[in-house]
This record gives structure tokens, sequence and C-alpha cells, in this order.
């Protein structure tokens, strides 16, 4: 009886070793097999043109896993970056992008992939509305490609995307100034106005920012600051509504004043930063 007993511990013992290799084979990511970088590549290529997003990741960072010091490694990090931001996935397109400018601060292609970051950021920008930290970072890295490459075929580009970055931050400030206006909060309103001309001159919310500095300091009873930002606004957007609802606002002294060009020809915008 003992005998027959110690043969069927063995014989249980047996089954769940086999059981358990099984198990343990069964659980081998077929992904992560050891195989050429090539197939591994067009796998992954493969896998990305179906929109399988996970299983692309996958199959590139197996690429570099097993050949590290390969073409197709450097081409799979990158391709890594593009696939996360094609599939909307922003925060795993910057950590890839930066691994790839650490690893490759001088790959020819690393003027795209800081390009490439600043989109990550650029598409992610929200309303005047909302908090503009996305905006500001989208600021931050268009100016890096613009700065760091001038030359290359993603500056012009980020140009044009910097200056609708600029412009959208002047709306936030305009929406702000507007606001503290209509709660008669006229000195929170006159510096939301003046940083709107101190930094973002050249938006187009510029000419509108100079008119509700007239207004503010009109309220105020500040006549000689709303006469000069009128000369300036008048200067640099003569026809334009802002400046006749600016000069509808002036008494008849500050309307004369205003006649006198040898007294404001050189004005420019930032002159309302100025004192007299």
């Amino acid at each position: 009886m003992t005998n027959f007993k110690h043969f069927v511990f063995l014989a249980v013992m047996a089954s769940l070793s086999l059981t358990a290799c099984t198990s343990k084979k069964d659980r081998i990511n077929p992904l992560t097999v050891e195989r050429p970088a090539e197939d591994i590549f067009k796998e992954a290529q493969a896998a990305d043109k179906n929109g399988e997003f996970n299983k692309a990741s996958t199959l590139y960072n197996e690429v570099e896993r097993q050949h590290p010091y390969s073409d197709l490694a450097t081409q799979a990090q990158i391709r890594l970056a593009e696939s996360a931001y094609e599939n909307l996935k922003y925060d795993d397109a910057i950590v890839a992008i930066d691994r790839f400018v650490e690893l490759h601060p001088g790959h020819p292609n690393v003027d795209y992939a800081y390009y490439l970051k600043a989109m990550c950021y650029y598409e992610q920008i929200t309303d005047v509305a909302r908090d503009q930290g996305m905006t500001e970072q989208s600021l931050e890295a268009l100016e890096t490609v613009i700065n760091r490459f001038p030359d290359s075929k993603y500056a012009r580009d980020a140009i044009l995307k910097r200056d609708l970055v600029l412009d959208h931050l002047a709306g936030k400030e305009m929406e702000i100034g507007r606001y503290y206006q209509h709660k008669e909060e006229y000195n929170a309103a006159i510096n939301r106005f003046l940083n709107v001309i101190k930094n973002y001159q050249t938006t187009t919310h510029a000419p509108e920012a100079l008119h509700r500095l007239v207004e503010s300091y009109t309220v105020l009873g500040l006549k000689e600051e709303a006469t000069r930002v009128a000369a300036v606004l008048g200067h640099n957007y003569p026809g334009s509504q802002w400046y006749q609802d600016s000069y509808n606002l002036l008494d008849p002294v500050q309307r004369k004043s205003l006649k006198d060009k040898r007294s404001w020809v050189n004005r420019t915008i930032s002159d309302v930063l100025k004192p007299d």
C-alpha cells in the first residue's frame, strides 16, 4: 500500500510539473520571440497600418531590444513616436521622442523629432476659456525648432504655428482683460491689455488691446494716457474700427492733440509701454 501511495504521489507531481511547464510555454509572447530585425520591423509596420497600436509598439520596442545596434533600431524608435502621435497617444509620443533625442542628438532627423514633439503639444491646445499650460508648452517647443533648426524644412511651418499660438495666448489675455473691465476692475484690466501690447503686439488682438486701454484710461480720468494710446492706435491702425471707437471717446482737446502729427508720427506700439 505504501509503494502504491508513493507511486501516486510521484505521478501527481509529474503531472503538475508538466502542467506548469505547459502553462509557462503558453505564456510566452510570440511577439517577443528572437528573430531578425527586418522581420520584426515589417510585422510592426503591418500592425501599424492595420491600426493595431499596442502590437506595433511592442514590435518596435522589440527591434531595439533584440537588435540595439542595428539601423532598424533607430528607425523603430522614431516610428514608435510617430505611431503614438498618429494614434493620439501624445504622452507616449513625447516620451519616445525625448528618448530618441537623448540617444541620437546628432541624427539627421533630429529636427523632425523636435517638430513632432511640438505637434504633440500643439494639437492639444484647448479654447481660450481653459488653462493655457499646453499652449505655453507648444510655444516653447515650436521656438526650439525655429531657433535650433532655422534652415530646416520644418522651420517655416513652425513659424506659422507659433504665430497662431501667440494669437491664441493673446486671445486669452484679452478675455481676462475684458472680464476685469466688465467688473470695473480697471487697473487689473489695464495690466492684461498692456501684456498683450508688450508680448503679443504682432497678433490680431493688438488694435483691440489699444482701444481697451483708451477705454480704461478714459474711465479712470487719465486723459493724457488715453490720448497717447489713441495716437499710437491711429498711427498703426488708422483705418480700423478700433481707432474710430477710441477717437469717439476723446474730448475736443484730446482730438485736437491727435491732429498734431508731428507729436505722434514716430510712435510705435511699444511706446504705449513708455511714459511721456
